[in-house]
């Protein structure tokens, strides 16, 4: 018998109706309708009940890695996933490749993860370094309900690694920026605060950026095959696959996740209020409430800027990580109504077919 508690299961977070029939678990690894959860009798094999596809109403709905759920076990096949317990914590971004179940409405809303307490935000320090990348990464994760912590990877590439972990923490006031090779065991140690059992992080990042070699060495044994990257460019190739979790040796839990060459903002007005709350708290300030922050008298974001308290390049951030956004917003606007128009003109077709067959009896 397995101890799901290990795996961060806390049966008084959830309602006793789930307990009232079948067993839980927890989502561990997921391919495409398959899943691969953990529970008290070990690892299962599992796909969605029917009844539990049909009332699925979008795609947020369904489960994912790091999920808990509720199985109906089946010894002599795959068992059958009947609920999704709440989640406490979850990372989405906006899915721009549309695949899922026909008949689940896509909202356009990708969850990678469930139930994580960090978010490890990777991102290496060779020539593909980017802070303004990080700050999207970061404008994300605080929708999440986790703690976000910045991992600099490949500290072995430059001469003096805290220059540029400097430098996001002064784009980021407040976010933990670590610099760490797994390679050389530069800034490790630092990573042990976060290590601890029954505590679950996710690695979010770019192909390439070193997620697969840290968890290579935070496991103590290669676990995922490690590519190399495009010398001319820095890139990296796809090395995870799919999402999956992993149990450390120190009883903390990974979820792995594959590349992302886009990160595309889904509903995160709270997260960026969150990440610039030093630029918006300046707003309450402004002499008008409608101020523009241009030329207006008595602004206090100019005053901020002229006085050095705020930095241009995180006003810009901020303005360029809005119009993101809210061009995100818009889009999820735009799909839904187009949506909606379809549907409305399958269903008059519908109604005029009845009623061409009805004169034509």
């Amino acid at each position: 018998m397995i101890d799901i508690t290990q795996y961060g299961y806390k049966e008084t977070e959830f309602p006793t109706s789930a307990h009232n029939a079948g067993i839980s678990g927890r989502i561990v690894e997921q391919r495409r309708e398959q899943y691969t959860v953990i529970t008290e009798l070990g690892e299962i094999s599992a796909l969605l009940k029917g009844a539990y596809l049909h009332d699925a109403v979008v795609r947020a709905d369904l489960p994912c890695v790091g999920d808990f759920v509720q199985l109906l076990y089946n010894d002599s096949g795959p068992s059958l996933i009947t609920e999704l317990l709440p989640r406490r914590t979850k990372f989405s971004r906006f899915d721009v490749s549309g695949h899922g179940y026909a008949h689940i409405k896509a909202n356009r809303e990708q969850i990678v993860a469930a139930n994580f307490d960090y978010i490890f935000i990777l991102s290496s320090l060779n020539q593909d370094f980017n802070v303004n990348r990080i700050l999207r990464y970061l404008t994300q994760a605080r929708q999440s309900g986790g703690i976000p912590v910045v991992v600099l990877t490949k500290a072995d590439l430059v001469d003096d690694p805290e220059v540029l972990a400097d430098e996001v923490r002064r784009a980021s006031p407040g976010v933990s920026v670590h610099a760490v090779s797994n390679y050389s065991g530069y800034g490790m140690d630092a990573l042990d605060e976060y290590l601890k059992p029954e505590k679950t992080m996710i690695f979010l990042g770019m192909s390439g950026v070193g997620k697969s070699s840290l968890l290579n060495f935070l496991m103590k044994q290669d676990v995922m095959a490690v590519k190399t990257i495009r010398e001319d460019d820095a890139k990296g190739r796809h090395t995870t696959t799919h999402r999956q979790l992993f149990m450390l040796p120190s009883g903390a839990m990974v979820i792995d996740t594959p590349g992302m060459r886009e990160l595309g903002l889904y509903g995160s007005d709270e997260g960026l209020s969150t990440e610039f709350s030093d630029v918006e708290d300046l707003f309450a300030s402004c002499r008008f409430s409608d101020c523009k922050h241009q030329a207006e008298p008595g602004c206090a974001v100019l005053a901020a800027l002229e006085h050095g308290d705020l930095t241009q390049t995180r006003w810009d951030n901020y303005h360029k990580l809005k119009r993101e956004a809210l061009y995100a917003e818009n889009k999820v606007a735009a799909m839904r109504e187009r949506s909606t128009k379809h549907k409305e003109i399958a269903q008059w077709a519908r109604n005029w077919k009845k009623e061409s067959e009805k004169i034509w009896r």
